[in-house]
């Protein structure tokens, strides 16, 4: 009986995983196409099924093309300059910037991936940091561990560097993990866990302290 529960779980578990990319893509090339049929419209008189989403997958593309050449790099570095100098929208700007899935895991708490032990420094908890350390304090970093399975709550600690370990692992990956609430646990993360519990903290000497507060 606990065998066969296990069997629907996982097997609806991984039902999930496959149908909900599938939906939101789905949904997504829709409203792309919905919206971009103007487009056609006006090119060639008569609404042309795809065309839209065609034109937009090349416009995507260009962007990247226009944003990974030094001449993009510099007209961004010119729109941040003039976001972070506008009173309201700075705030804005600035806080998503903290919070963003950025390209090549440079800004953001998102960035990078690593595991923390717990208070009694006997297990581990899964979470993600930028890996930068607190101003004027550079043996400590901030780590943002989030609640299981939803990603958008967690508890953000102050960590010294050498407890927080790195993990080879995307950020995707990473997710996957918390959404699946352990029943996908890759290997990378196995041999991190391995790695950190070899610095076995005692009991009366805490290894993270209490949380600073509730993130997002």
């Amino acid at each position: 009986m606990v065998s066969f529960q296990k069997h629907l779980r996982n097997t609806f578990l991984a039902g999930i995983f496959s149908a909900v990319p599938l939906a939101v893509t789905i949904f997504i090339i829709w409203w792309v196409e919905i919206h971009t049929r103007p487009i056609s419209q006006f090119l060639f008189h008569r609404p042309i099924p795809v065309v839209g989403v065609l034109m937009a997958i090349g416009a995507i593309y260009v962007a990247g093309l226009v944003t990974t050449t030094l001449l993009g790099k510099w007209l961004l570095s010119i729109i941040d300059a003039v976001l972070l100098r506008l009173p309201i929208i700075r705030q804005i700007y600035l806080g998503w910037k903290q919070i963003a899935l950025t390209p090549g895991g440079t800004e953001g708490v998102f960035s990078k991936v690593a595991l923390i032990p717990n208070e009694s420094g006997k297990t581990l908890m899964l979470g993600f940091t930028s890996a930068r350390p607190v101003e004027g304090h550079p043996d400590i970093l901030c780590v943002f561990v989030p609640s299981c399975p939803n990603p958008l709550m967690g508890r953000l600690y102050l960590v010294r560097r050498e407890l927080c370990q790195l993990v080879d692992l995307s950020t995707e990956e990473a997710f996957k993990v918390i959404l699946s609430t352990g029943n996908y646990v890759p290997t990378p993360l196995g041999d991190a866990a391995v790695e950190l519990l070899k610095h076995d903290v005692p009991l009366d000497q805490p290894s993270v302290p209490p949380p600073l507060k509730s993130a997002i």
